[in-house]
């Protein structure tokens, strides 16, 4: 019920799905303690997962040249096993059986056509359907009261397209590919509509991104993704029409952010991370140590190589977080942090990677390949993105990998071997 609920959650309720994940990792351990049987541990990526996340504990420990952000901090590196171990719980345990698995495909795909919804009815009416506007620079905000639709939805399109697209092609047969190309191709070209109205750059180049993975995966999508992309330039001066905000956004902050990168919000921001990382390359600075530490006058400059602001920005550009995971997993815990959490990374797609099984169906293999895609754009190293850990994205993330690793591996048995490779 926890895990059928959690998607339901991530969508309207950030409490409810913090207590969720809560109760999934919980349960999992108490489990496991009660039947003395630690199963679910085999996997590589959680072995890979429990040492990153016992490096972060050490580095967290606030003594002398360790842990920066005192007992706070060491507590939420404690605490931040919760994801890995919910992950856990989905792969192992509450997904095991093929109906569970598609009952959560289905709540999947209506909490993700739920917010495109939402941002559609608000770029028609102004107005979402709790009559909330667009947001004061002119972006969509779907049901929520700020943008925050946008980064969720394009990790949810991934898998939902794919899975669309397999089932359009295997409703119009061998016989009409043309026409199952042509019906998957308009529905392609809605997603990006909507996330081009959407106006939030990162989200939408990760969605384009993702569709090309996706078609060189899965044969079928490459015609669609060709139509797709060579719809973008159109949908783009569409949205100059019908939502300047959005094309400002996409276009025109886009170009201005990039031609100066150096010296944009985010440039100061990994500036000051690398400088940060510099200074404490072996154990950084403890879990959140951006949020600490970001102030510190000792980290007030530039680089000569990258951006060289005097006071690197000062502390007027300090954020709760690095808006990169790499750099996040670099400040916290220092060169063998970021090469365990790197490692980590490779492990997830390593057992997400779609192989082709013999009993496959069309739409299974397709949507494996979407999940295995969306944790790909969410770990992108060249991108900005929210705090590893934080909800609504970051539990979003989590869940698409635990639904992702139990679609990808057979079940995982108790006290002995696996039925088959983890």
């Amino acid at each position: 019920m926890a895990t059928l609920a959690l998607p339901l959650f991530l969508t309207h309720g950030r409490g409810p799905a913090e207590v969720t994940i809560d109760i999934l990792a919980v349960l999992l351990l108490a489990r496991s303690f009660v039947e003395k049987d630690w199963y679910w541990t085999r996997p590589i990526w959680v072995r890979i997962a429990l040492a990153w996340w016992g490096w972060q504990l050490f580095c967290s420990i606030p003594v002398a040249f360790l842990g920066s952000g005192g007992a706070g901090a060491l507590g939420e590196a404690v605490l931040s096993i919760r994801f890995m171990l919910m992950a856990a719980a989905l792969q192992s345990w509450t997904l095991k059986d093929e109906r569970s698995r598609r009952i959560m495909c289905a709540l999947v795909c209506l909490c993700g056509g739920y917010i495109a919804l939402q941002m559609l009815i608000q770029a028609a009416f102004g107005y979402n359907l709790f009559g909330m506007p667009r947001f004061v620079d002119g972006t969509l905000t779907g049901p929520y009261a700020q943008p925050r639709a946008a980064a969720p939805l394009s990790r949810l399109l991934l898998p939902m397209l794919m899975l669309g697209c397999a089932w359009i092609f295997a409703k119009a047969g061998p016989d009409h590919r043309l026409r199952g190309a042509m019906g998957a191709g308009v529905m392609t070209i809605a997603a990006v509509g909507v996330m081009v109205l959407g106006g939030q750059r990162m989200p939408f180049v990760l969605l384009l991104f993702g569709l090309l993975v996706c078609a060189a995966l899965y044969r079928p999508v490459r015609p669609v993704a060709v139509m797709a992309a060579l719809s973008v330039p159109l949908l783009v001066l569409m949205a100059r029409v019908a939502s300047p905000g959005s094309f400002r956004h996409l276009v025109l902050l886009a170009r201005e952010q990039l031609s100066h990168f150096g010296h944009s919000p985010y440039g100061a921001i990994y500036t000051r991370a690398l400088v940060m990382a510099k200074a404490n390359p072996w154990t950084g600075l403890g879990y959140d140590a951006f949020r600490h530490q970001c102030a510190n006058t000792a980290y007030l400059h530039g680089l000569s190589w990258f951006d060289d602001v005097p006071d690197g920005g000062g502390v007027n550009i300090c954020a709760q977080h690095t808006h990169n995971h790499y750099l996040q997993a670099l400040t916290n815990a220092g060169l063998p942090g970021l090469l365990l959490f790197s490692a980590l990374v490779v492990a997830w797609l390593c057992a997400l990677w779609p192989r082709v099984r013999s009993q496959d169906t069309p739409t299974g293999f397709a949507w494996r390949t979407g999940l295995f895609v969306a944790v790909l754009v969410q770990e992108w190293p060249i991108a900005s993105t929210s705090d590893l850990m934080n909800l609504p994205l970051g539990g979003w993330a989590f869940m698409l990998l635990g639904v992702g690793l139990a679609e990808a591996s057979p079940p995982l048995t108790r006290s002995g071997t696996s039925s088959g490779p983890t």
